[in-house]
């Protein structure tokens, strides 16, 4: 049985702005990776970089513009492997509900566990960023 780490939260901004955020390198370094590298498009490849030793990649695996955006881990730690994680964006009057989702994770492990309270974390970095332009420095985050 797979195992699943959900997460909803409002952005107060438009789904385009958290599209941005969430799929362009420039925005990605200021509430989530250290450097990272990749385009939106259906089966390019995104190089998530942490550090020398979780320096990871994956793929697009769906994309919509402004809607969603699925990446499909190809090498990380083995536990993520297997996962894909991404994001639903539904536009209430220029207010977004971020439907965040990260599936496929193979046991109820510490490691899912941690990871789900690091998104929590990093998701409320990203709504900080986006609402307040708040840019935690990398040593902070999650």
């Amino acid at each position: 049985m797979a195992h699943n780490i959900l997460h909803d939260l409002v952005i107060k901004v438009a789904p385009k702005q958290v599209f941005d955020a969430v799929t362009q390198p420039e925005h990605l370094n200021n509430w989530w990776t250290l450097k990272s590298s990749g385009q939106p498009e259906l089966g390019a490849e995104y190089n998530l970089n942490f550090t020398d030793k979780y320096n990871w990649y994956c793929k697009v695996s769906e994309v919509t513009p402004n809607k969603s955006f699925y990446l499909k881990m190809t090498q990380s730690d083995p536990d993520w492997m297997p996962t894909t994680f991404g994001f639903n964006l539904k536009n209430h009057d220029n207010v977004t509900l971020v439907e965040f989702s990260h599936n496929d994770w193979q046991s109820n492990s510490h490691h899912f566990r941690h990871t789900s309270f690091c998104w929590a974390l990093l998701l409320k970095g990203l709504k900080n960023y986006l609402e307040n332009d708040i840019i935690l420095p990398f040593e902070a985050r999650g």
